[in-house]
C-alpha cells in the first residue's frame, strides 16, 4: 500500500473521504442494529426500516423533496440509467414505439452511454451542444423539443469543469412544452451528483422530474445513491431494470444496505447544513484565492468554462505549452485529476473540453483541482507552491514557450517533418 500521508487531496469531484459524523452514524447498523428493513416481524427489522426511513426524509430535505420521493440505488450511474432507460422502456412498452431523448454533448459518461445504449434500441437522441463558456443554449433546447421527445437530461453542473447549467430555466421550457402538448410526455432528469452540497438544489423550484444522487460524492459512502423521483401529476412511470421482490416502489428490488442509507441521510444532513449556513463560502474564498496566486506567478494559463456559473470548489485549467501528463508526474505531491476519474486513464484529451472548443493541445495541458469541505489554507499554499515551481521548469524545456516568449506566432510557423 502507497504511503498518502504527505499528499494534499485536491480530487474531491472524483470522490470525498467519509466525514466522522457519517462513519459513526453507520457504525451501529453494521454491528448492534443489523436487521434487514424489510423484516416486519420483529424489532431488528423494525429498527432498520425507522433508519431508513429518517435518511430518506434527510436526503429529500436536502433538495426539497419528500421522503417517499426518493428511490435507493447503488450509486449516480446506477440512477442514471434508471431513470433515462426507466422512463424510456415504461414509454416503448406502453407506447409500443421509440420516441426521442435530449441531452448535453458534455454530460458524464454514465448518461452519454446509457443514452448510446437505446440508440442501439432504435431510440432518437439529439445532443445538444455547449458554448465556450459551457452552457447549453437554450433556444436550442427549445428547437430540439418534439412530440415524441420523453425525456430531457441535464446535468446540474459538470464534474470536469464545474460549470452549472441554467437548469431553472430548462425546468420551466421542459415543463411548458408539457403543458401545452409540445411534447405532452416530456421528463425532465438531472444528475446533480456534483451540485449537491456544494449550491443549492430545489426540485420544485426548477421543476425537476428526476435527478440523480450519489454518497461518496458529499462525504458519503461509495456504493450507495438515490433516484429522487416527483409524486403527483403528471405521474412519473419508470420501468424497472432490476426484479425481485418489488422494493422500492416497484422501481428498485433488493435488500438495502442499511448502513450506507444511513451514512447517505447523514452526508445529506451535513451538506444541507455547509449550505445553509454558509460553510460553502470559505471554500469558495479558498478555491478564488488559488486561482488569483497561479494568475499572478504564471502566465499562460486559462480557466476551462464558466467562472461565473461555476460550483465554488471547482478550477479546471489549462498550463499551456507543458503536456498534461507530465504536470500530473511533476505534481505527484498533489492528488488532483487530469480530466474526469471516470475517463482520466485514456490518453485522448477530454470530450468537455473539445465540446466547448478548447483546441486538442491547450486540452491535452488541463488538470482539475477540486477542494473540498477539509481543505485548508495550507495545503493550497503548498499546492501553489509546488504548482508554479513545477511548471516553471517544465517551461524552461518547452521549445514551444521559448518560441513565444521571444514574440514568435506558433499559428504562422510552417513545421516540417523529417
Amino acid at each position: 500500500m502507497k504511503d498518502i500521508s504527505d499528499l494534499i487531496y485536491l480530487d474531491n469531484h472524483a470522490t470525498t473521504p467519509c466525514d466522522p459524523a457519517v462513519v459513526d452514524a453507520m457504525i451501529p447498523y453494521l454491528t448492534q442494529q443489523f436487521g434487514n428493513a424489510a423484516s416486519r416481524s420483529h424489532a431488528f427489522g423494525w429498527n432498520a426500516l425507522d433508519a431508513v426511513e429518517l435518511a430518506r426524509d434527510q436526503v429529500g430535505s436536502l433538495i426539497n423533496a419528500t421522503g417517499k420521493e426518493i428511490v435507493w440505488t447503488s450509486g449516480a450511474t446506477e440512477s442514471n440509467n434508471l431513470a433515462i432507460k426507466g422512463i424510456a422502456k415504461y414509454y416503448e412498452r406502453n407506447a409500443g414505439k421509440t420516441g426521442h431523448i435530449i441531452t448535453v454533448l458534455t454530460e458524464h459518461k454514465a448518461v452519454l452511454d446509457a443514452c448510446k445504449a437505446l440508440m442501439r434500441d432504435g431510440w432518437d437522441v439529439t445532443f445538444l451542444e455547449v458554448e465556450s463558456d459551457g452552457r447549453i443554449r437554450l433556444d436550442d433546447l427549445k428547437n430540439a423539443l418534439r412530440e415524441d421527445t420523453v425525456l430531457v437530461s441535464v446535468m446540474y453542473a459538470n464534474n470536469e469543469i464545474g460549470v452549472i447549467q441554467p437548469i431553472a430555466e430548462i425546468g420551466e421550457i421542459v415543463a411548458n412544452a408539457r403543458a401545452s402538448k409540445q411534447a405532452p410526455k416530456v421528463v425532465f432528469h438531472c444528475d446533480a451528483v456534483q451540485a449537491l452540497g456544494r449550491v443549492p438544489v430545489d426540485v420544485k423550484a426548477s421543476k425537476i422530474d428526476m435527478l440523480s444522487i450519489s454518497g461518496h460524492k458529499m462525504y458519503g459512502p461509495k456504493g450507495i445513491g438515490a433516484l429522487f423521483v416527483r409524486r403527483g401529476r403528471p405521474r412519473i412511470r419508470v420501468e424497472a431494470l432490476i426484479d425481485g421482490g418489488g422494493h422500492e416502489r416497484g422501481m428498485r428490488s433488493g435488500t438495502l444496505p442499511v448502513h450506507q442509507i444511513v451514512g447517505l441521510g447523514k452526508a445529506a444532513e451535513l451538506a444541507k447544513k455547509d449550505i445553509d449556513e454558509g460553510h460553502i463560502e470559505k471554500v469558495r474564498e479558498l478555491r478564488d484565492y488559488m486561482w488569483g496566486k497561479l494568475q499572478t506567478e504564471l502566465d499562460e494559463i486559462f480557466i476551462n468554462g464558466s467562472m461565473e456559473h461555476r460550483l465554488p470548489n471547482n478550477l479546471n485549467i489549462s498550463f499551456a505549452y507543458v503536456e498534461g501528463e507530465a504536470i500530473m508526474l511533476a505534481i505527484k505531491e498533489i492528488a488532483c485529476s487530469s480530466g474526469s476519474a471516470c475517463t482520466s486513464a485514456s490518453l485522448e484529451p477530454s470530450y468537455v473540453l473539445r465540446a466547448l472548443g478548447v483546441d486538442v493541445e491547450l486540452a491535452h495541458t488541463s488538470i482539475r483541482f477540486g477542494l473540498g469541505r477539509f481543505t485548508t489554507r495550507d495545503e493550497v499554499d503548498r499546492a501553489i507552491e509546488i504548482v508554479v515551481s513545477k511548471i516553471r521548469k517544465l517551461r524552461e524545456m518547452s521549445p514551444l514557450y521559448e518560441m513565444v516568449k521571444m514574440g514568435i506566432d506558433l499559428k504562422t510557423v510552417q513545421w516540417t517533418a523529417h
